[in-house]
């Protein structure tokens, strides 16, 4: 089986339904679906019935976050790569998958294309990431999983996603992987997702905490490199104040 697809959902049924929607409508059809559901209250476990037929695997029950959620999807998973379309996320048109696995085209162990952001029903921004990875992505930012496509094996070398974060446990695996395992990517020229900017880490007031996090994480696995970075960014102070010095001297003399 080419593709384990695993959508987590908590209290989410017309999230969940859209998420759906996208799946169930793919021309591309070698995939398993595994639905983590968090002991919903609302509609969610009988949407997730009435689409019983159409799922390799689900559960409703409590779980320890978004994380830990995840994590048991993985657990499940069987396919050559795993998919994260967390509910209310959605794949942006019917031949998606189709692009990335429909002829083979693609071979490494992460696969990412480029999303559409969306709040309130309407799509507001995009995020197309680049050809080639560097560290400094990390130190900002990261892929994002709506996009991202992993071959299994990367969870064995790598592991699990951090269930102590909160935040970038994603974001942490994505840099590990790439950063110190050196596991191949290939960005597919394609946007491929719509992410739903209505969770956690799209909200205004959890982005002074997700720094802190982000920043604790980077400094446990790469702290000499925090420092280099530091150093350059210094450096290109120090650069672009010569340079403003200058034209100002001979300009405004």
């Amino acid at each position: 089986m080419k593709l384990s697809i695993i959508t987590i959902n908590y209290n989410d049924a017309d999230g969940l339904k859209k998420t759906f929607d996208s799946v169930f409508k793919q021309t591309f059809k070698d995939y398993e679906y595994i639905v983590i559901d968090g002991g919903s209250t609302d509609e969610s476990v009988t949407l997730i019935r009435s689409k019983e037929s159409l799922l390799s695997y689900w559960v409703s029950e409590p779980d320890n976050g978004v994380f830990n959620a995840m994590n048991k999807g993985l657990l499940k998973a069987r396919g050559e790569y795993v998919y994260m379309l967390n509910s209310g996320d959605y794949l942006y048109s019917s031949d998606a998958l189709e692009k990335v696995f429909g002829e083979d085209l693609y071979n490494e162990d992460i696969l990412t294309g480029d999303v559409y952001r969306e709040a309130d029903g309407k799509i507001f921004a995009e995020s197309k990431f680049p050809d080639k990875i560097n560290f400094n992505l990390f130190r900002t930012g990261s892929i994002s999983h709506q996009s991202t496509f992993i071959r299994r094996r990367v969870h064995d070398i790598v592991g699990l996603y951090d269930e102590s974060l909160k935040y970038s446990a994603d974001a942490k695996f994505f840099m590990l992987a790439l950063c110190r395992h050196n596991v191949s990517y290939k960005r597919i020229p394609h946007f491929l997702a719509v992410c739903d900017c209505g969770g956690l880490t799209c909200n205004p007031s959890n982005f002074d905490e997700m720094k802190l996090e982000g920043d604790r994480v980077l400094r446990e696995h790469f702290p000499a490199f925090i420092e280099d970075y530091q150093e350059l960014d210094k450096l290109k102070g120090r650069r672009s104040s010569r340079s403003i010095s200058w034209i100002k001297r001979l300009f405004f003399k």
